[in-house]
């Protein structure tokens, strides 16, 4: 979604040994897959378990982050799951299939519970763990009352603070990782990019190259560099 200016593309980055089994949107393989072991280090493994701890974990990570800052964080409050169009509307928009969404009336997340399901039976749990963090990326931004001049900049800086929350749930031993998963990751990135460089189309998420390096920025200098 953007044809207006390129960037280069990023070299593979050394995200450190890195993380995810298997992750984001709408990379589906030809062969069957086999689900990797959870990165949860409490050991879920279930669907159900992997969203709970993704938000738990999530949500306890910045608010650490928040009291460091001398603020408090208010966590979210409700996460809805819903199937297709029968998802909670946000103002006057109506929640759509295959989507995960911040809505700032109600401080709330809703996920199509279906759609994400899906990719955590084909892909493994990364999915999860890279969905979620990035919605609560954008409920942080509602508290922190960010402000861009462009929809595409906010959801670039949602990507940077999934990037810094994984990071740090992983050092932290909360969360597991296999190394040699950073290709696997850039590529989950690469498969959810917009495929042109519009940042003037307010649906603008990033092309691959823009989400990709956004996700590193955040995984190797935290949350401070997004």
């Amino acid at each position: 979604m953007r044809p207006v200016r390129r960037i280069s593309t990023i070299p593979p980055i050394p995200l450190l040994p890195l993380l995810l089994s298997a992750v984001l949107a709408l990379l589906v393989a030809a062969c069957g897959i086999v689900s990797p072991r959870s990165m949860d280090a409490q050991g879920a493994d279930s669907f159900e378990d992997d969203v709970r701890a993704a938000r738990t974990l999530t949500e306890a990570f910045w608010r650490q982050q928040f009291q460091h800052l001398g603020r408090t964080y208010q966590p979210i409050a409700d996460f809805v799951p819903y199937t297709g169009n029968a998802g909670p509307s946000c103002g006057n928009q109506p929640a759509v299939p295959n989507n995960a969404f911040y809505c700032p009336i109600g401080h709330f997340i809703a996920y199509d519970q279906a759609w994400m399901e899906s990719l955590w039976n084909e892909m493994g749990d990364g999915s999860v763990y890279v969905i979620i963090p990035h919605e609560l990326g954008h409920a942080v931004q509602a508290q922190l009352r960010t402000s861009f001049e462009l929809n595409v900049q906010l959801e670039l800086q949602a990507d940077c603070y999934a990037g810094g929350t994984l990071s740090t749930l992983v050092r932290s031993g909360a969360l597991t990782a296999d190394p040699g998963d950073e290709d696997e990751l850039l590529l989950s990135l690469a498969a959810a990019g917009d495929p042109t460089d519009d940042w003037l189309n307010p649906a603008a998420h990033g092309t691959a190259e823009q989400r990709q390096a956004s996700f590193a920025t955040g995984y190797r200098d935290g949350v401070g560099a997004c």
